[in-house]
């Protein structure tokens, strides 16, 4: 999440120890303590809902997230001063266009309205408690009432309120220093911020963030009993946060979480004792994507040099972001090496054969065959023949190891079409709609498909909503990763 908002390293760390210490000083009780830590840990848990719309907008969504929390709304002026000229310069764009797509998106809720929506089904399925929930559910909320949703003072939840000054606190203590962050929380009491919790806020809370490891502070605040996840847990705590990254581009939409299975299944089908270890090394291994910009994995036309290094960063993001929890360290590993191939081809170490595992080579294989089924927007998917025939070549010419080209194969070839009605009570005409809206097509483009008119698309689309929960086309596409139909079989 630090890599996806454009944050320094453990500033979400950061943010969740000084929301721990704000929520003692305030009188908070264990279990209180506990919520304002994952809510401040967690405040980009939906960084990742409209990162492809904001990267069509403004070329680049990272920034935008960044910089939005940096000007603050109340004060128009500043988005002329940071918003406008940080995102340009970010995109490589001019800034009169930035700031005409600004003005022209500014008073839209739909973006603030996903992210939350977004953020408070990804807390949900992690577990975390109803006041966690509801706070994520509301993070873009202010206390003047003016974010979304549209409520604000102590209607907002308490946890809500306190990482919102410990998220302000970091953020422009990180951006520009203590002194700038003691002033910029002064400022934005009564408008962002809990002007209580601003009276009790003191720079002493920020000590020690620099010379001490941040993880290890915030593991001491944790109050007991810890939350722990278990092997049985951590399937689903992995797809999560998949699902989450996959959300990126409507192309992605699935992909992690049809690796995991094919990856999986086919390290079993070779007797492999790290098969439940492969699955969930296949639902982490894109992870690192959410540190590169929309814009990139979203490009129809062919990538600069630039950018390909830039893309080619994202399996050493992943392998950076997995090492950090010691129990995830063979996860890592296999995650890591998901691009390498056999020849030293690969990246990004460039390893070879002989420094590849059997298990780095099956998920190596099932995420070719994945995006070759899948497609892109720079290239056309291919039937399952064709994309076979593709992972052949690779084995004859020294990229794909043999044995895990022929498990992935059968493990594909195994497949049995999966039944894509009675989710949610949703009907064949409903399951479509969904399939459509996960692919980024509009209202418009949806009736178009259909045949029908865009007013009645619309209803189509809100029936779904209704139907599934949900209030935002990101959390419906999470929605459909979660239940196996963000996209028909291949």
């Amino acid at each position: 999440m630090d890599l996806g908002s454009g944050a320094g390293l453990d500033e979400s760390l950061k943010r969740c120890v000084v929301g721990a210490r704000l929520a003692r000083v305030v009188g908070a009780t264990d279990a209180e303590v506990r919520d304002v830590m994952y809510t401040s840990l967690l405040e980009h848990l939906g960084c990742t809902a409209v990162s492809h719309e904001s990267g069509q907008l403004f070329g680049d969504d990272i920034s935008v997230v960044r910089l939005s929390f940096l000007s603050d709304p109340s004060r128009p002026g500043e988005a002329l001063r940071t918003f406008v000229p940080g995102v340009a310069a970010a995109a490589g764009r001019g800034r009169t266009a930035t700031l005409l797509t600004a003005l022209r998106t500014a008073r839209d809720p739909a973006g603030m309205e996903a992210t939350c929506d977004v953020g408070e089904r990804a807390a949900r399925r992690l577990g975390l408690g109803d006041a966690v929930v509801a706070s994520l559910g509301q993070m873009t909320a202010m206390w003047n009432g003016k974010g979304w949703p549209r409520h604000g003072g102590s209607a907002l939840p308490q946890p809500l309120r306190c990482a919102h000054v410990a998220g302000t606190a970091v953020l422009f203590a990180e951006h520009a220093g203590v002194a700038a962050a003691a002033q910029e929380v002064s400022r934005r009491a009564g408008t962002w911020l809990d002007p209580e919790l601003v009276g009790a806020f003191t720079v002493d809370l920020l000590d020690g963030l620099e010379a001490t490891d941040a993880l290890e502070l915030a593991l001491e605040l944790e109050p007991d009993p810890v939350l722990l996840v278990d092997a049985t847990q951590l399937p689903e705590v992995a797809a999560t946060f998949g699902d989450l990254v996959d959300l990126k581009s409507p192309s992605l939409h699935g992909h992690s979480r049809a690796v995991a299975s094919l990856a999986g299944d086919a390290a079993t089908l070779l007797g492999l004792e790290e098969a439940d270890r492969v699955r969930v090394a296949g639902h982490l291994h894109d992870i690192g994507r959410a540190g590169v910009s929309s814009r990139i994995w979203s490009k129809p036309s062919a990538l600069s040099a630039s950018e390909r290094d830039q893309a080619r960063l994202h399996p050493y993001f992943t392998e950076r972001v997995l090492a950090r929890v010691p129990v995830l360290e063979d996860v890592a590993r296999l995650a890591g090496q998901h691009h390498e191939r056999c020849d030293g081809s690969g990246y990004h170490r460039g390893l070879r054969g002989p420094d590849l595992p059997l298990a780095s080579r099956v998920l190596a294989a099932a995420d070719r065959y994945r995006r070759d089924v899948e497609g892109g927007p720079r290239r056309a998917p291919l039937s399952p023949r064709e994309a076979a025939s593709g992972l052949a070549n690779a084995v004859r010419s020294g990229a794909l190891d043999r044995e895990a080209v022929d498990a992935v194969l059968r493990a594909a070839g195994d497949v049995a079409r999966p039944r894509s009605h009675g989710v949610a009570g949703l009907t064949v005409r409903q399951l479509e709609v969904l399939r459509l809206v996960t692919t980024g097509l509009s209202n418009r483009q949806i009736g178009a498909r259909l045949g029908i008119s865009t007013r009645t698309a619309e209803h189509h689309v809100q029936d779904v909503y209704e139907r599934i929960g949900v209030r935002s086309r990101a959390a419906a596409a999470l929605f459909a990763m979660e239940h196996g139909i963000a996209r028909p079989p291949a």
